[in-house]
């Protein structure tokens, strides 16, 4: 038997997981999410101590950062020595939170709607480092899979999901529409609705009023009117598409050309949100807990997509 394990290992090697937890460590503002979630969290007034809300918050973000579920958190901590690193827990001191422990702090989250107040908060800490969303926005939506499995005491599946098509294929879901900033690619806007909705039905929600350029593809034709009453100065720059009467002319195609080299920006936070952080399937039944789900997310992908910059922020100052 060797030491192995225990801190005393001879060769060992920085992982690629262990590097990413060190460099999100140091770019969350831990302090400004555990001041929104203290004031909703318990006291420990009556029964045991409440473990601390930063370690909560921790745990939290490995169920996002690896899309883990509740149980799947709990034994993760257990396996993993670099994710029990990063949630400050010494296994040869004190126990891991077990999953009904991290399920009652979710529900916290959603019950007291707390996702909200922690985009806000992220937004400010990159506002602070010199991260600010300018005068253009890309506008976008992108569907999340729901189960469609009826095996549940109702026998149907979640009647706040519904069904749409997309090219020649039907998706069953919710739709995840984001507002991004066309220099910094940073989220300013999330909106969570079923699947079937139109994606111009939400585009006013989408944009914070100071907008002089908006970008979208060829769903927000039409929108002039609902988007003067927001962001009056703002002028639209939407793909054109082909009609019944003809297909597109070459300086058509032109122009939509040039404004997709724009557009396409939105398409690197969705890359984040569904492949680095997999979110293209929904864990919960209901838009609520999804939409929060969903929001806390974007405001981590946006810790994600910034980080070399506030790493480096961090560095100088």
């Amino acid at each position: 038997m060797s030491f192995a394990g225990t801190g005393f290992e001879r060769f060992t090697k920085k992982t690629r997981r262990q590097a990413f937890l060190e460099e999100m460590d140091r770019i969350v503002p831990w302090s400004a999410l555990c001041a929104v979630v203290e004031e909703h969290y318990p006291k420990g007034e009556v029964g045991r101590p409440p473990i601390g809300v930063e370690r909560m918050l921790r745990i939290m973000f490995l169920q996002h950062w690896f899309n883990l579920s509740d149980p799947a958190a709990e034994e993760a901590l257990y396996d993993t020595p670099v994710m029990r690193a990063f949630a400050h827990i010494d296994i040869g001191r004190e126990r891991v939170p077990d999953e009904t422990t991290i399920c009652k702090f979710r529900h916290l989250i959603e019950r007291c709607d707390l996702s909200g107040s922690i985009f806000e908060a992220v937004a400010m800490h990159l506002s602070e480092h010199g991260i600010v969303v300018r005068n253009g926005t890309i506008v976008d939506a992108t569907i999340l899979d729901a189960p469609s499995s009826t095996k549940n005491t109702a026998k149907e599946r979640d009647p706040e999901m519904h069904q749409t098509k997309k090219g020649n294929q039907w998706f069953f879901g919710m739709k995840a529409h984001v507002g991004v900033d066309s220099k910094t690619k940073v989220i300013h806007s999330v909106v969570a609705t079923p699947a079937n909705v139109h994606d111009s039905r939400v585009l006013p929600d989408l944009l914070h009023g100071e907008e002089t350029r908006i970008w979208g593809d060829s769903a927000y034709i039409g929108q002039r009117d609902a988007v003067r009453p927001v962001a009056p100065n703002a002028r639209m720059f939407i793909n054109r598409r082909a009609t019944r009467a003809g297909n597109l002319s070459r300086e058509d195609l032109n122009c939509n050309r040039t404004k997709s080299k724009v557009r396409a920006r939105v398409e690197h936070p969705f890359l984040t949100l569904k492949r680095t952080f997999p979110f293209s399937k929904l864990r919960y039944r209901g838009i609520d807990k999804n939409g929060t789900w969903l929001i806390i997310r974007c405001a981590l992908v946006n810790l994600f997509t910034q980080k070399r910059a506030l790493l480096l922020r961090s560095q100088s100052g």
